[in-house]
């Protein structure tokens, strides 16, 4: 029966999804790293988190590339690709940004430790974010 749930359409979506899920906690850590780094070097929370953003988007593109979704079409430049991928999650990474922010300047706790509003960020833009990836950038050929 597991087999066969794992072989349905819904049961390849899951695991299509998990794989995501995964990629998305890279691309968390890569976040985290960037924004630390942005902050240790003067940068105020909002201002680090956007190369904080574009560098975990980048590192998420290229493992969901060759991880998530490598049988889909490949047709077209990376950097086209790349650009799509930027594009067509813009509105996870809009919804995203805003929580971490917002959650940042307005909760105590998530001020003190930010990353948890990164977390939480990823959180709120993953499920637009995988559909956009799976319908826009990586559909199959």
């Amino acid at each position: 029966m597991i087999p066969a749930l794992l072989n349905s359409r819904l049961g390849r979506l899951g695991i299509q999804f998990a794989k995501f899920g995964v990629v998305g906690v890279i691309g968390l850590v890569v976040d985290t790293a960037v924004l630390y780094a942005g902050l240790a070097l003067g940068l105020e929370f909002f201002a680090a988190r956007i190369p904080s953003f574009f560098a975990a988007a980048t590192a998420t593109w290229a493992l969901n590339r060759a991880f998530t979704f490598k049988d889909a079409g490949r047709g077209g430049s990376l950097l086209r690709q790349w650009a799509k991928f930027l594009a067509a999650n813009a509105f996870g990474g809009v919804v995203n940004y805003g929580v971490s922010v917002g959650l940042e300047a307005g909760v105590e706790l998530v001020a003190a430790h930010p990353v948890l509003a990164v977390a939480a960020g990823s959180i709120a833009g993953m499920f637009f974010n995988f559909a956009a990836s799976k319908h826009l950038v990586f559909k199959a050929s």
